[in-house]
This record gives structure tokens, sequence and C-alpha cells, in this order.
């Protein structure tokens, strides 16, 4: 009865704890030798402890020689139980760890717990808890005891207590399991995601292409009236997501993700990773975005270093770019085409890209290239010291603007302060003159009475002798 106890007991540890059953055998005829080690204080004798597999019957021997596990007594069995347990939880520790690890990248769901020092302590099964820490949570976003929520597994770490799996919303693998799990050909390999670049709780881009010329790879990911993208817009908490239509062409792929404002003329400098992007003045503030969200995730999404200029400030760094190159001695029109043709679009680009590609591109001799980049680099100080003073005047004009509102501000408040202080004055005064008053009265009113009594005295009566009809009758 013991021996299929036992058995039954091996067989739920390892199916609770997900440990090799074999493991759990192994722990239990260690910790049972190290008890009876103990138990005869013979550390260098040779004990064995056997336990069959499929009857779970218990064999031990000490020197060759059987001995009865079962008579050894309390002490022993203490020390065994406390040795099995340790090792138990280092199984377990292995366990989760070997599982994890393999699921790393992957997306997991569980249940919100608690949070700790802004640390969000998340169930994922019945034994193991998951980490997220502030910086890899969603901004703005909060969570309830009991939510269940997704999150992806950044990492596991395995110490000397317990295995640390940290989890994450906010990185880009996120966004892109997400879309793995919401459209089956991404999943299947007919759509992939090329690129794809985040900010988190605010914006995404996805680059996407298909596979297959009858699957859209835009149309499915949003899926039928936008149901795709809406159950991860809502995971995300209203995160904004664009996707972008992938093409090998770098202009083409630039204009897609600075969608959706629309671009007039795109210019490349391989040498620099500079893409010149032109866009008319009412395109300009929705190619920037929003604090520069949108030219920003743009740029990582191509790995373009993105600029963004009107036509008119276009046209005045080519203008500005011709003069300094024909000012130079053996230059013309034909060179300059050739610079644009590379990319270079103002004298600051052609400082920056240096003497080495004129010479290996377009062929031009050393010294004059040398003399081509001196000239640029005279024109790009020119140029930096009057935007430095556009800045300044600026910042200056933008200084006065507040001086002056804050002097209307203080004039209005001098003003109204005034008109209250007058009225406190007003009123006061009012209580004066009525004081004044009613003292000017008392004081008349008592020297007609002094004067009355003088008038009597003389006459030998006094107050009390004239007939006073109020007080008579």
């Amino acid at each position: 009865m013991m021996n299929q106890e036992l058995l039954r007991i091996v067989e739920n540890i390892a199916r609770d704890k997900n440990i090799d059953k074999e493991s759990i055998f192994s722990d239990l005829e260690e910790a049972m030798g190290a008890a009876v080690r103990k138990h005869f204080g013979e550390p260098d004798s040779n004990i064995v402890v056997q336990i069959d597999r499929n009857t779970g019957k218990v064999s031990a021997s000490k020197d060759n020689e059987p001995i009865d596990i079962m008579r050894l007594g309390r002490i022993p069995a203490q020390t065994a139980k406390q040795v099995m347990i340790q090792k138990i939880r280092a199984d377990e520790r292995d366990s989760i760890f070997s599982e994890f690890a393999q699921r790393k990248g992957q997306l997991i769901s569980g249940a919100v717990v608690r949070y700790e020092g802004g640390t969000l302590i998340v169930s994922l099964d019945h034994w193991t808890e998951g980490f997220m820490p502030k910086g890899e949570q969603i901004m703005g976003q909060t969570h309830r005891p009991g939510e269940r929520i997704r999150c992806l597994i950044l990492d596991v770490k395995e110490s000397a207590s317990q295995v640390k799996i940290i989890l994450s919303r906010t990185h880009p693998d996120f966004i892109r399991r997400l879309f793995e799990s919401e459209v089956p050909e991404i999943a299947e390999g007919i759509i992939e995601i090329r690129a794809l670049a985040r900010e988190a709780g605010y914006r995404s881009k996805v680059a996407v292409t298909s596979y297959d010329d009858k699957v859209d790879p835009v149309g499915a990911c949003v899926g039928v009236r936008g149901s795709r993208i809406k159950n991860i817009v809502d995971e995300l908490g209203g995160e904004k997501i664009d996707i972008v239509r992938w093409n090998d062409s770098s202009q083409t792929l630039v204009a897609n993700a600075l969608m959706p404002a629309k671009v007039s003329e795109i210019a490349l400098c391989f040498e620099l990773g500079r893409a010149t992007v032109v866009v008319e003045e009412d395109q300009l503030s929705l190619a920037i975005g929003k604090h520069g969200q949108n030219v920003r995730l743009a740029a990582r999404l191509t790995n373009w270093d993105i600029d963004i200029l009107t036509p008119d400030e276009y046209n005045q760094g080519i203008e500005r770019l011709a003069t300094c190159v024909k000012s130079v001695s053996g230059a013309d029109e034909v060179l300059v085409d050739k610079l644009i043709a590379l990319g270079i679009i103002s004298v600051l680009d052609l400082d920056d890209v240096g003497v080495e590609p004129l010479v290996s591109e377009l062929k031009l001799d050393p010294a004059f290239a040398e003399r081509l980049v001196e000239a640029a680099d005279k024109e790009a100080k020119t140029v930096a010291t009057e935007s430095d003073r556009k800045q300044a005047e600026k910042e200056l004009a933008h200084a006065e603007r507040l001086v002056e509102a804050a002097d209307k501000d203080a004039k209005t408040v001098a003003t109204e302060s005034d008109r209250k202080q007058a009225e406190k004055e007003l009123a006061h005064a009012e209580r004066l003159v009525e004081a004044a008053d009613k003292e000017a009265k008392t004081v008349a009113t008592e020297s007609d009475r002094k004067q009355a009594e003088k008038e009597l005295a003389q006459q030998g009566s006094t107050l009390e002798d004239v007939p006073n009809p109020e007080r008579d009758g």
C-alpha cells in the first residue's frame, strides 16, 4: 500500500510542477541516502538506496548489508524530508527556466496580481509569476488585480532562489507578436513584417510586404472594417498604428513611411545616409507630426536620417550650393547637377561628405575636390552663423512678446488694484462722514440743552419746570 502511495505522490508532483519523474525518483533516493548516512554517522560508508520504478518498493544497503529504512526513526525521516524539499525546489526552478527560456520572445497571457514598487506582478500559471518593470509598462495604463493581459517574454534570468521572468508591453516585438496572433497570413508567412518602429503608448509604424500577389498586405492587416487592427489597438490601450507598404526602393519607402503627409520630392544621399524630403507648406506639420513623432518614427522605420524641407528652403539650399561651387575655379553647372544627383543639396551636405566621395564617385581631382570642400566649409560656417542669428532674433521677438504680455497683465492688475483701493477708501470716507454727522448732531443737541439750562437758571427755573407735552400727557 505504501509503495503504491509513493508512486502516486511522484506522479502528482511530476504533473503539477512539470518535473521529470526520473528526476524525482533520483531525488528521493539521494534524500534517503543522506538520511541513512546521518543516522549511522559514518560518512565514508557505502550507502545505496533504490526505488523500484514499477512497484515503488524501497530497498537500502550499507556496505552491501541490507537495512530496513522504515525503522530508522523520526530524525532521519526529517532529514530526508528537508533534503527532498530542497531538491524538488531546485528541479522546479530548472524546469521553469528551461520552459520559459525556450519561449523567450513569445506572447504569454497572465492575470495581474499586484504592484510592488512600480513593478507589475503577473501570474502566468499556478506556480509561476512574471515581473514587468515600470519601464516595460505602457505609460498611462494601469491594471486591476485579476485583469487578464498579454505580454512579451522579454528575458528569463536564473538566480539562487528563483527564476525571474521579465515581461514587456513596450518592446517593438510585442507589436510583432500581436500581429502574428491576429493576422493568419503573417503567421503563415504569406505576409511579412519587414520593419517596425514604435513609441510605446503613442504611435507605431509597421512596414509589411506580401509574397502572394493576390493578397494585399495592408488590407489583410487592417481586416474587414478594421476588425483585426482594432483588436491590436484595443490591447495597446488606443495606441495609433500606421501600416506602411514596404518597397525595396528607398525613395518609395520613405514616402510611404511619412504618410499621411504627401511628399513632393526626395533626394537620397547614400554617403550620409540622409533623405531630404520636400513637402508643400500645408503638408509640413503633417509630415513632421506632433513633437516630431511622425518623421522620427519614419526615420527609424527606414533607417534613413530624414530632413524635411519646404520648396522655398530646398531651392534656397540649391542656389547657395550652386553659387558656392561656381565660385571655385574650374567648377560649372554640370558639376552642380552631379552633386545634386549624388544627394548633395546644400553646402552643409558638401561639407559633411568630404573629399573622398567626390573623388571616388565623381572622379574629381583630389586637389580640386579639396578646394570645393574648403569653400563649402567656409559657406557652411556663414550659414550656421546666419541660422544662429535668426534663431536668436526669433527667441528675442518671442521674449519681447512675453514681456509685453506681462506688462499688459501687470497694468491690468494695477488698474484693478487701484480701483479696489479707491472703492475701499471711498467706503471708509463715507463711514467717516456718517460718524461725523452723527457726532455733529449729538454736539448740537447738547449745546442747545446747555443754552436752555443757562437761560432758565437766570429765570430761577429748571428743565423739570418746563411743560413737556410728551412727558405730561
